[in-house]
């Protein structure tokens, strides 16, 4: 979290008993621990995005060379 950034806010709902266990321990910041969790969960999610993406990509440079060199060949009448 920056400086000064601007803050939204959730509802979170957790079990009763985890509330009481979460109170018995009043000296963690419990919101930062979440905020903290969940940053870093949207961070592995936008990484494996980047990693899909990338494949797709590569994919599809595949699939356009080899349709190109389907083309050539058929333009000069030779079998792939």
């Amino acid at each position: 979290m920056r400086t000064g950034e601007k803050m939204a806010n959730i509802t979170l709902s957790v079990p009763e008993l985890l509330y009481a266990r979460m109170q018995e321990h009043s000296e963690y910041k419990w919101s930062e621990i979440a905020r903290k969790a969940i940053e870093q969960k949207i961070d592995e999610a936008e990484f494996l995005d980047d990693l899909r993406s990338a494949a797709e990509a590569k994919t599809a440079r595949k699939a356009g060379k080899l349709i190109s060199y389907r083309d050539a060949a058929k333009r000069l009448g030779i079998k792939p």
